[in-house]
């Protein structure tokens, strides 16, 4: 035990000195001290995480937009005033992904030029506007307005906070919170579930634009992100910024250094060419937006989105309301304990869980309403689309949920981030659109079974990629997986 404590002691005491020599220019050898990478016990977490959380607000926003039609489309459907057709329903929820599409174009690039801080505090405009267009619609164009401007507020917050998110967090807790974006998404889901499930859709609007609201406050509190200042060649700004997030004790010198070197390898402007000519970006970019192809052909969206109604055709035993609250806090206690596991379990073997028992609840889903439009007598398995639906969830949110958005942040260098997240996020909400957009068309044209069938064969698909094309990045630090990526470490 004594010698032990000796060596303990012995630790405190070199990087005390390593510490006491943040003047001398030689003492910051990121190779011997990148707190990046390890954090070494002189930084403290709790404003990592606090930064992080008022920065997901923003993700809070999304989730309510990506929830609101599920309570809702019933009550519009009989809402005198707006009188929607099935066919109006169906843009009431494609509409957001179109718009989506649009606010993630300009994203990365504005930013880069004008700093992640004040663009993720911009964002809550748009989301203000359209829960005020929404709350006074007096006709169904409003609410395609209204969705419309929340879409264009969703695909940009998809593209900035995980980026901010990944640029102020040691490598020990990046995994964790990255997860936060989808967990933050999942919370604004099931504030959807729990409050529309007791008000009419106006007030339900209204309770939803709390999250911007408070997401424009939170952000004035928050510094830039210490890699944009770095970037910017405001490095003592950026040291203000990393002693804010990361205590007055932390190596700033060191730490600085490590994100220079990676601004440094990244030197030069990048061009959308650059993406497909580099070895590692191009190898980032593949992984990259096959892990969002295979996130949104889950059929994912299209369950958030008809949670309910999936409920009510199932004719289950349980109050369809009830049921999708169910889900919702599954879906957000799970994510959570995402966020756990992710630096303990690593990536990998969290995505190839989430995809074979994703398969295998799509496939039971299948099996049921296979019985259930035959004639046979369900009414003895009325709790299977529950459990499938729950487990389906569970898995999504330890694996295809959050990982994908988080990865984003970690696949590519400083010079094109920007760039590549954006294109990962229109191709996301480009998918989006098609599969809630197609989902009815599906449900109407091949049946239950054979579209819960089909998203099954996609999950089988996903992992067979995971397995031999995602590289393991938990622990590693960003140029570490860029030598991943570009074959020159394994």
């Amino acid at each position: 035990m004594s010698s032990s404590k000796a060596l303990t002691k012995a630790m405190v005491h070199f990087w005390q000195n390593m510490s006491q020599k943040e003047d001398d220019p030689n003492s910051a050898n990121p190779m011997l001290y990148d707190p990046i990478q390890d954090g070494v016990g002189s930084t403290r977490k709790l404003m990592q995480f606090i930064a992080a959380t008022i920065v997901a607000l923003g993700a809070v926003s999304a989730g309510t937009v990506l929830a609101w039609t599920s309570p809702v489309v019933n009550q519009l459907k009989s809402n005198e005033s707006l009188a929607m057709t099935s066919e109006q329903e169906s843009w009431v929820g494609s509409l957001l992904a179109i718009g989506a599409f649009f606010g993630a174009i300009p994203a990365g690039i504005l930013a880069d030029m004008i700093g992640r801080k004040y663009i993720n505090m911009a964002l809550g405009v748009p989301f203000l506007l359209s829960w005020g267009l929404i709350i006074s619609a007096t006709n169904v164009g409003m609410l395609y307005a209204g969705r419309i401007f929340a879409g264009i507020a969703t695909g940009a917050v998809c593209v900035v906070a995980p980026m901010f998110i990944s640029e102020i967090g040691e490598a020990s807790i990046r995994g964790a919170l990255g997860s936060f974006f989808q967990l933050f998404l999942t919370m604004g889901i099931l504030l959807v579930y729990a409050v529309g499930s007791f008000v009419d859709w106006r007030t339900l609007s209204g309770v939803c634009a709390i999250p911007p609201a408070l997401l424009i406050v939170g952000m004035f509190f928050l510094p830039e992100s210490p890699v944009h200042l770095v970037k910017k060649e405001k490095r003592n700004d950026a040291v203000k910024a990393l002693k804010w997030l990361w205590g007055k004790e932390c190596n700033s010198r060191a730490a600085i250094q490590v994100i220079q070197n990676d601004v440094d390898s990244a030197a030069g402007k990048a061009s959308i060419r650059d993406l497909w000519t580099i070895p590692a970006n191009r190898a980032g970019l593949i992984i990259c937006l096959c892990l969002m192809l295979f996130q949104q052909i889950s059929g994912i969206n299209a369950v958030i989105f008809y949670t309910e109604p999936i409920f009510q055709k199932a004719g289950t035993s349980f109050d369809a309301s009830v049921c999708t609250i169910i889900v919702g806090v599954v879906q957000v206690f799970m994510t959570f304990g995402s966020t756990l596991l992710i630096d303990k379990a690593g990536r990998r073997i969290l995505l190839m869980q989430s995809s074979i028992v994703m398969g295998a609840c799509l496939t039971m889903l299948g099996i049921y309403f296979h019985l259930m439009d035959a004639k046979h007598d369900v009414s003895s398995i009325g709790w299977l689309p529950l459990i499938s639906l729950v487990l389906f969830i569970v898995s999504f949110s330890l694996g295809f949920g959050p990982i994908p958005w988080m990865m984003m942040g970690e696949l590519f260098g400083p010079d094109v981030k920007g760039m590549a997240s954006s294109i990962a996020v229109m191709l996301n909400w480009t998918l989006v659109f098609i599969v809630t957009k197609c989902f009815g068309m599906m449900l109407e044209n091949f049946g239950s079974d054979i579209t819960f069938w089909i998203f099954a064969v996609c999950m089988a698909i996903a992992t067979v990629f995971v397995a031999l094309k995602v590289p393991e990045t938990k622990g590693k630090s960003g140029a570490e997986i860029q030598m991943i990526l570009a074959g020159k470490q394994n």
